[in-house]
């Protein structure tokens, strides 16, 4: 899942997004509310946690305009402010939820989780696939029954195939979902990760489930293409 955080203070955003990160979701940051407004306009985001004070442009009025626009992907509030009018306002704009400050990023990740269990976003706690299984509360992945360690760049990568199966997913894609806007798609790293993760669960297995559509990308299938 790819998540925009819109939020002025810079070391909070930071540590939403490190917390985030941790947790396997890719995350872009922004800091005033014209920027934030921008990427939501340009980009493809599963979730949104939106500041209201925010510089040159407040939440409530990108929540209005994201909503005019029809876009549907939760949004949750972020803010100091605990007045039961802003809040009530902020619902009634079309947020999904909505955390006063300080909070704990205890409490903000039970609210990520309620928020994508509530089912705007395609939500399941077990991805399986063939003999592989996918741990999404626990972070564990099992082949055959076996577990298999993952770092939280190669879980991403593999939620995404395992949410997507037989679907070729382009480079375009993948760098969408799983890095921040930051990431140079350029690179190599994209085919580097995708041979770490097949050495980790195709290596030695007749049954391979990574496969190589030249010149396009890659899938994930049973079957061979």
């Amino acid at each position: 899942m790819r998540i925009l955080v819109v939020e002025d203070e810079k070391k909070l955003a930071s540590y939403i997004k490190k917390g985030l990160e941790e947790n396997h979701f890719a995350v872009d940051t922004s800091y005033d509310g014209e920027e934030g407004l921008f990427m939501l306009n340009t980009s493809g985001y599963d979730l949104v946690i939106l500041d209201i004070m925010l510089p040159k442009k407040n939440g409530f009025e990108i929540l209005k305009e994201v909503r005019n626009n029809g876009k549907d992907m939760p949004i949750l509030l972020l803010t100091a402010k605990d007045a039961v009018e802003d809040k009530a306002h902020g619902l009634d704009l079309g947020a999904d939820d909505y955390l006063v400050k300080p909070f704990s990023f205890i409490e903000l990740m039970a609210r990520i989780r309620a928020l994508i269990r509530r089912g705007r976003v395609n939500y399941q706690p077990r991805l399986t696939i063939a003999d592989l299984s996918l741990d999404m509360a626990a972070h564990r992945l099992y082949r055959n029954g076996q577990p298999i360690d993952l770092t939280n760049k190669e879980f991403a990568l593999l939620e995404f195939f395992m949410r997507n199966p037989d679907t070729v997913l382009t480079r375009t894609q993948i760098t969408e979902h799983v890095w921040d806007h930051n990431f140079d798609s350029f690179t190599n790293v994209i085919d580097v990760l995708v041979n770490r993760l097949r050495n980790k669960i195709d290596k030695d297995r007749t049954n391979k489930l990574i496969h190589t559509i030249k010149g396009v990308g890659y899938v994930m299938s049973e079957e061979k293409p």
